[in-house]
C-alpha cells in the first residue's frame, strides 16, 4: 500500500508526464543514435545534438512563455507571434540596411523592433481584453497582415545584412562557446519567473483566467491583466524574431516564424497548462518547447525528411497531449483507486 500511494503522489507532481515525455523522447534517441549525447567542442564552441536542442528551442521557449501567461489570462491563445516575428525582424533588418556598415545603432533598430512587437500586442490585447473579440479572431488579424506588412517593409525581397556582428544574437559571441539565444531564452524566462513571483500579477492572471468577472468583484482590472499579457506576448515574439534573422544575417518574411504559433501552443498544451485559463507553469512550458524541438531534431537524427516530419510530429503530439487529458486522468485516478482499495483490504483481510 506504502508503494502505491508513492507512486500516486509521484505520478501526481504537475510536471510529472511532461518530463516523462521528454525522458521517451530523450530515450529514442538515445536507442536510435547511440552518438546523439555527445557534445565536442570544434572552434572552440560546443557542438552536438543535445546543443543543437537547447539552441533552437531557444526562440521557442520565448514564445511559449508569452503565450503561456496569453492562455492562463484570456483562456485562448495568439496565433499572430509567427507573423509578428516575421514583422519585428523584418523592420530592424530593413532600419540596419543591407551595406557593409549599419545605417543606424544596432541597439536604435532593436528598441524600434520591440515598439512593433508592443504595439502588436497592444493591438490584440485591445480587441480580446477590452473589445471582448475571441482570442483566436482577434490574433488571426495580424496572422494574416503581418507577414504582408512585413512584405512591404522588405518591399517583398530576401534582405541581407552584411556586418558579422548581426549574427552575434543568433550564433555564439566570441570566445563563448555556449550559443547566445541559450542566454537570451534564461533571461526572459528568468525575468518573467521573477516578475510573477516577486509581485501579485502571477496571482491576478490565474484569478482573472479562472473567473474573470469574480476578479472584478474583488477589486482586480480583468481587461488590464490581459491586455498587458498580450503585450507581453508580442514582446517575445519580437525577440524570437531578432533571434530568427540573426541566425540567418538576413529577413526572409515569408518563412521567418512560420508555423511557430503552433508550436509555442502545443509546448503550453504538453508542458500541461490549461488553454482554457487559469493556473499555469512556465516550467512546464520550457519543458514542453525542449520536447517539440528534442522531437524534431530526433526525427532529422532518423533521416526523417523535412515533409514526413509533420506527420510523425502530429502523432506523437496526439499521444502526449491526449495522456494528459482529464478522461485518461479521471481513469488513471480510478485505477489507481481501486488498487488501493485492493491492498488496503488484503492488509484488513
Amino acid at each position: 500500500m506504502k508503494k502505491t500511494n508513492s507512486i500516486k503522489r509521484i505520478t501526481h507532481i504537475p510536471l510529472f508526464l511532461p518530463l516523462v515525455c521528454l525522458f521517451l523522447v530523450l530515450l529514442v534517441n538515445l536507442i536510435q543514435t547511440p552518438s546523439f549525447f555527445k557534445i565536442t567542442i570544434q572552434n572552440g564552441v560546443f557542438y552536438g545534438y543535445i546543443i543543437d536542442i537547447i539552441n533552437r528551442s531557444s526562440g521557442l521557449i520565448i514564445l511559449a512563455v508569452g503565450m503561456t501567461l496569453v492562455a492562463a489570462s484570456s483562456g485562448g491563445a495568439d496565433i499572430s507571434v509567427g507573423a509578428v516575428s516575421a514583422l519585428c525582424g523584418a523592420v530592424v533588418v530593413a532600419m540596419l540596411g543591407t551595406g557593409e556598415a549599419y545605417q543606424m545603432p544596432y541597439v536604435l533598430s532593436l528598441l524600434f523592433g520591440l515598439l512593433i512587437g508592443i504595439t502588436c500586442g497592444a493591438v490584440n490585447g485591445f480587441l480580446v481584453s477590452y473589445l471582448k473579440v475571441q482570442p483566436m479572431v482577434a490574433t488571426l488579424i495580424l496572422f494574416t497582415a503581418g507577414r504582408g506588412i512585413a512584405q512591404l517593409v522588405t518591399g517583398s525581397f530576401i534582405l541581407y545584412v552584411k556586418p558579422e556582428q548581426f549574427g552575434y544574437l543568433g550564433a555564439f559571441l566570441p570566445g563563448v562557446p555556449i550559443p547566445t539565444p541559450c542566454f537570451v531564452a534564461a533571461f526572459v524566462v528568468f525575468f518573467t519567473w521573477l516578475v510573477l513571483k516577486k509581485t501579485s500579477l502571477g496571482m491576478y492572471i490565474q484569478s482573472v483566467g479562472i473567473n474573470s468577472k469574480a476578479s472584478r468583484l474583488v477589486g482586480i482590472n480583468s481587461k488590464r491583466i490581459i491586455f498587458l499579457t498580450y503585450i507581453f506576448c508580442g514582446v517575445c515574439a519580437a525577440i524570437a524574431g531578432f533571434i530568427s534573422v540573426s541566425r540567418t544575417m538576413s529577413i526572409d518574411a515569408n518563412n521567418v516564424g512560420l508555423y511557430v504559433e503552433l508550436d509555442a501552443i502545443l509546448a503550453v498544451a504538453i508542458g500541461g497548462n490549461s488553454l482554457t485559463g487559469g493556473k499555469f507553469s512556465l516550467v512546464g512550458s520550457v519543458i514542453g518547447a525542449i520536447t517539440i524541438q528534442a522531437l524534431t531534431t530526433t526525427l532529422y537524427a532518423m533521416h526523417v525528411s523535412a515533409d514526413q516530419i509533420p506527420l510523425y510530429k502530429a502523432v506523437v503530439v496526439i499521444i502526449i497531449v491526449a495522456l494528459q487529458s482529464p478522461v485518461i486522468r479521471k481513469w488513471y485516478n480510478n485505477v489507481t483507486s481501486k488498487i488501493s482499495h485492493g491492498h488496503t483490504a488484503k492488509e484488513v483481510g
